[in-house]
């Protein structure tokens, strides 16, 4: 048996094991009811010891966290009207493929920021992290990241304070979602950013960081990997053209909307619109009621 850490760090690849802390670790949380329970899947408390290193009272307390979080931000209740706006110029946004494995794919294009507020900025992306999980496949609990430089400044740079509440965001609340992210040809400027935003990251988190230049073989061997080269966008060295069409992504969010709502227990219509913005005049697709990898 192989043992990684010892006491209550305990981490043993052993299946028997595994249930077993999951099992002290739903003792440990209690009773739950309504959107927790739901939340709270075997799948969600692997996870949540995963991030800890199998130790449950650490674990505990990460997921206790979450709820309270999720309590009072309620991100399943984000409605992409709300958050369009911050999505017109596609700086964030779900891909139409997926990776080798199935796993969702978000595109982020920092280098078209296109709003101040930092707190929008967040509730955004955290409302496409919640697409990316609702759309995962059954059997897959991760989504990898694709990072594009194009046009990125200093001017245009995400503030230290955004990039830390986005790793605070993706680490506290969302561990072990991110399969792998991936850092296409940043420039040199951005050496000096990375130098600070680094020390937020975890260990776990900082060696799922990719950086990946053209010139670089083995990064780009190691990006082909995880995605058939077809799929990438020139801008990540692929032949597909990237392409994002706001009108279109909105009427895809208003159907996923819907489709959310009937997860949750929530009884909503796709809303209306003229621009794109809140809403598209689409009929929406039949409701699947089976539930995201939690």
């Amino acid at each position: 048996m192989l043992r990684l850490w010892s006491g209550s760090h305990l981490q043993v690849n052993d299946p028997l094991k595994h249930d077993a802390k999951i099992n002290e670790l739903k003792a440990a949380i209690g009773p739950l009811s309504g959107r927790s329970l739901q939340f709270c899947t075997d799948a969600c408390f692997r996870r949540y010891l995963e991030a800890r290193n199998w130790n449950v009272d650490k674990a505990k307390k990460m997921l206790d966290e979450t709820l309270k979080w999720r309590s009072t931000y309620k991100p399943e209740d984000i409605r992409w009207p709300e958050v369009a706006s911050e999505g017109e110029t596609g700086k964030v946004y779900r891909a139409s493929f997926r990776d080798r494995s199935g796993r969702s794919v978000l595109i982020l294009r920092p280098g078209m920021q296109n709003t101040v507020s930092i707190d929008n900025q967040m509730r955004h992306l955290v409302y496409l992290i919640e697409n990316a999980v609702f759309n995962l496949p059954e059997g897959q609990e991760q989504m990898a990241w694709l990072i594009d430089f194009t046009g990125w400044t200093l001017s245009t740079t995400v503030p230290v304070k955004s990039a830390r509440d986005t790793i605070n965001i993706l680490q506290n609340h969302y561990p072990e979602r991110l399969a792998v992210a991936f850092l296409y040809n940043p420039p040199r400027i951005f050496e000096a950013f990375w130098k600070i935003v680094k020390y937020f990251l975890d260990n776990k988190t900082f060696h799922k960081v990719k950086f990946v230049y053209p010139k670089n073989k083995d990064s780009v061997e190691l990006m082909k990997q995880y995605f058939d080269e077809e799929n990438l966008p020139t801008e990540f060295g692929g032949p597909a053209i990237l392409n994002y069409d706001h009108e279109e992504f909105t009427k895809l969010m208003n159907q996923d909307d819907v489709k959310s709502a009937a997860f949750w227990g929530r009884d909503e219509k796709l809303p209306h619109c003229a621009n794109g913005r809140s809403g598209a005049e689409v009929a929406p697709e039949p409701v699947s009621l089976t539930p995201p990898a939690s």
